[in-house]
């Protein structure tokens, strides 16, 4: 193992562009002035003149008018607006690029830190940098302009692909496997003991957790994510999919490509999500359930049982979310028509007694 001597980091510099070349960047129409000299994007309320700001939704249009950004990202033109237009098909997506372009990644190839601990048999990539306090333990494999910061674990046989990057204090066990170009914010432990014990005679005994994490190309987790190893086969994490902070996902999990994962979600045992699946803020999924492709759970929401492909669902348990908008707007007239139900049965017993009277 040879490693690379420390380079000081790249110094971040201020930068300008003109905004035809933004133009071109995000397959842009500029309506107004193209000679027009940018260094920056920002909200719609705190933008200065020499800034760009974007508009996504109808509700933005009277703020656009005040302003004082040179410049607005928008799907449409906007009436009475008088500063020039950027038109692009989608404002968040032309942003998303632009606010790459002014800010580029900084993570400066610095070689190996010599106060990082490196076990045997570890093989680098081109342009790594690897921070102080980093332990690597034996027979690991870091890909090309992977970036490992400070306080990074990472367990003996994983494998970490081109380009991605652990921030600091990210723990990673044995045998787990990265694809190329993930993030994984700080905190985050990948591979710990899935949540295995078995009833034996009046004890819980621990069930090994031999199985692994994999975890496959553009995954982006934040931070004080926990995914646990499988058992025995594997835990799976599709290609492009995104998991906001404070998710757990236990252990032989299988989540499809491109879903969303948002805060405070916890995925039991052996559920299985599918593809370009939408998980909102806490939702809880019962083990061995299935989630099909392109399927949308609300916040709060529970899964007990099968959601079938394309579903939209919200509650404990889910019901179809526009049924479950209906169950929430009548919760609250549930205090009146509990006592008008109690009313009506006053009048029933008293109509059953004059019929008994009658006859």
């Amino acid at each position: 193992m040879e490693g690379q001597p420390p380079v000081a980091a790249q110094k971040i510099v201020d930068m300008e562009a003109g905004l035809t070349q933004i133009a071109r960047l995000v397959d842009g129409r500029i309506i107004g002035n193209p000679k027009l000299r940018i260094h920056g994007i920002n909200t719609i309320d705190e933008a200065t003149e020499g800034e760009m700001t974007f508009v996504s939704h109808l509700s933005y249009y009277k703020k656009a008018l005040l302003t004082r950004a040179s410049v607005i990202l928008s799907e449409k033109t906007i009436p009475n607006l008088k500063k020039t237009l950027l038109l692009v098909k989608n404002p968040k997506w032309a942003m998303a690029q632009v606010l790459r372009f002014f800010h580029p990644s900084q993570h400066p190839a610095c070689g190996i830190d010599p106060r990082a601990v490196i076990g045997l048999n570890v093989t680098f990539g081109r342009g790594v940098s690897i921070g102080p306090h980093v332990v690597i333990e034996e027979g690991v494999k870091i890909g090309n302009d992977v970036h490992l910061a400070p306080g990074v674990f990472v367990g003996q046989h994983s494998e970490i692909g081109d380009q991605s990057v652990l921030h600091a204090n990210v723990t990673v066990y044995e045998r787990t496997q990265i694809g190329k170009r993930v993030i994984i914010h700080s905190g985050s432990v990948i591979g710990a003991d899935g949540f295995g014990f078995v009833a034996h005679e009046s004890r819980q005994m621990k069930v090994p957790q031999v199985g692994a994490v994999i975890i496959e190309d553009d995954v982006e987790l934040g931070a004080n994510v926990t995914i646990d190893r499988a058992t025995i086969g594997v835990t799976r994490i599709g290609a492009g999919t995104k998991f906001d902070n404070q998710v757990h996902v236990g252990h032989n999990v299988e989540i499809g490509a491109h879903t969303l994962v948002v805060a405070q979600v916890g995925i039991s045992g052996s559920a299985k999500i599918g593809h370009h699946v939408t998980l909102a803020g806490q939702v809880g999924v019962v083990d061995h359930v299935e989630i099909g492709d392109h399927a949308i759970v609300g916040a709060r929401s529970v899964v007990t049982k099968d959601i079938s492909a394309h579903a939209r669902v919200t509650g404990f348990p889910p019901l179809p979310h526009k049924e479950w908008l209906i169950a929430q707007a009548s919760f609250q007239h549930l205090p009146a028509l509990r006592a008008e139900v109690k009313t009506l049965n006053k009048k029933i017993v008293a109509l059953e007694q004059q019929l008994a009277e009658l006859k």
